[in-house]
């Protein structure tokens, strides 16, 4: 097998992180990965900030638990409060990947391809990771957008499109046994 199909069938979605983060070379090298992915017609319509600022990400991570615990249905603020009630399982950094609505669903598909990118490098050199669209809670309610857009420095009129958790695993787990039953080949 070669190295990429290696990565992606060893990669895995870690929810429990060390607090150590990756050094600013090793976030350097998967950013510069992330902004490596195609898009269409190379309209590039998504910004890739890494986010190393812990108080920031304690922000965000609060205001979405509050969004979760305002809900009608419980379901998923019960489903994080199973696994430790943290929306980012402790994650010392993220990379946020905000996208221009005004061409929201190329760029929205675009950002999917830019965090898939993310993921492998970041395995790739031993980085810990998850996509994780819960960041976009804290933008939900609306209360603090604007304030979290500032503070992340989206460009005007950006929205959140997603966001991808990375760091070192307080533990690894094996990845998830792919389905083979859903792929068909038509002759």
């Amino acid at each position: 097998m070669n190295e990429t199909l290696k990565v992606i069938a060893e990669r895995y979605s870690c929810r429990n992180y060390k607090d150590e983060i990756p050094s600013d070379e090793i976030l350097e090298a998967i950013a510069e990965a992330a902004i490596q992915a195609p898009s269409g017609m190379n309209r590039q319509a998504w910004r890739v900030i890494v986010v190393k600022d812990k108080e920031l990400i304690h922000d965000m991570e609060t205001e979405g638990m509050s969004y979760l615990a305002n809900m009608e249905d419980k379901s998923s603020y019960n489903r994080i409060m199973e696994r430790g009630g943290r929306l980012f399982y402790g994650a010392p950094c993220m990379i946020v990947v905000p996208i221009d609505p005004a061409q929201y669903a190329p760029a929205l598909i675009d950002c999917g391809i830019l965090c898939q990118n993310i993921t492998l490098a970041a395995t790739s050199l031993g980085i810990a990771n998850i996509m994780c669209g819960f960041t976009g809670l804290a933008f939900a309610s609306g209360v603090r957008a604007e304030e979290f857009s500032k503070r992340l420095g989206f460009p005007d009129g950006y929205a959140f499109g997603c966001s991808v958790l990375l760091g070192y695993a307080n533990e690894t787990r094996a990845p998830h046994i792919p389905d083979k039953e859903k792929i068909t080949f038509i002759e």
